[in-house]
């Protein structure tokens, strides 16, 4: 079978390599590796996602399906630049994505309890589902989440984030069109679809180069 990005233990080599990218509004240099995704350049759904997306709010902020970091280190530095108290919580299953991202936090100093004196107001904090305390509201998702570990896989994953938005909170979502996100919206927005409760709405709010970006509302 061959290896996907989504796969916890990538046995492909890694490869490493550094490449320059814009994030938060300034140029950075990360480093990437096989195994992951995307791993040459910040690819079209999140970059579109990046253009769409709210300033981040004080709290807690997951980026679901994180890779190296794009959407979890934007989010860092963006908070950090206006001095909002974030903990961006960067999970994946990919155990080479998560060390990607400590890295790459590491360098852009973003590593480190938020608000710590004399640190960081912002920091990011890549983890596994079981590393993300039970009691972790969200203030905000961003995502371009695994559309390819199958439709089953990823409502399960939704289902399982979205309600744990915070009261006021808000979730976006980055999909391909090709790739169903005008069905995702219809699921997302059905109750009896998605079950996620009627304090719960989807709504497109973003349309560019083939991609759509959904913002999911927990009402206040």
């Amino acid at each position: 079978m061959s290896e996907h990005y989504f796969t916890q233990e990538p046995v492909s080599r890694a490869e490493h390599r550094r490449i320059g990218v814009v994030l938060g509004g300034q140029e950075a240099e990360v480093v990437t590796a096989g195994g992951v995704f995307s791993p040459e350049h910040v690819d079209t759904g999140t970059r579109v996602l990046l253009d769409t997306v709210p300033e981040p709010v004080p709290g807690d902020l997951l980026d679901l399906g994180c890779g190296w970091g794009p959407i979890a280190l934007d989010a860092g530095l963006r908070a950090r630049e206006a001095g909002t108290p974030v903990t961006v919580w960067a999970l994946d299953v990919n155990a080479r994505a998560l060390e990607l991202t400590r890295t790459n936090a590491r360098a852009l100093g973003l590593e480190g309890p938020a608000g710590e004196p004399g640190g960081s107001p912002a920091c990011v904090r890549a983890v596994t589902e079981e590393q993300v305390p039970a009691e972790v509201r969200f203030t905000q998702i961003w995502s371009n989440p695994p559309i390819r570990v199958g439709k089953a896989v990823l409502h399960g994953m939704l289902r399982e984030w979205l309600p744990r938005l915070a009261p006021g909170g808000a979730a976006h979502l980055v999909v391909a069109k090709k790739l169903g996100a005008d069905s995702l919206l219809r699921w997302l927005d059905d109750e009896d679809g998605a079950g996620l409760g009627p304090e719960f709405t989807a709504a497109r709010v973003g349309n560019s180069r083939g991609f759509r970006v959904i913002r999911v509302d927990r009402a206040g």
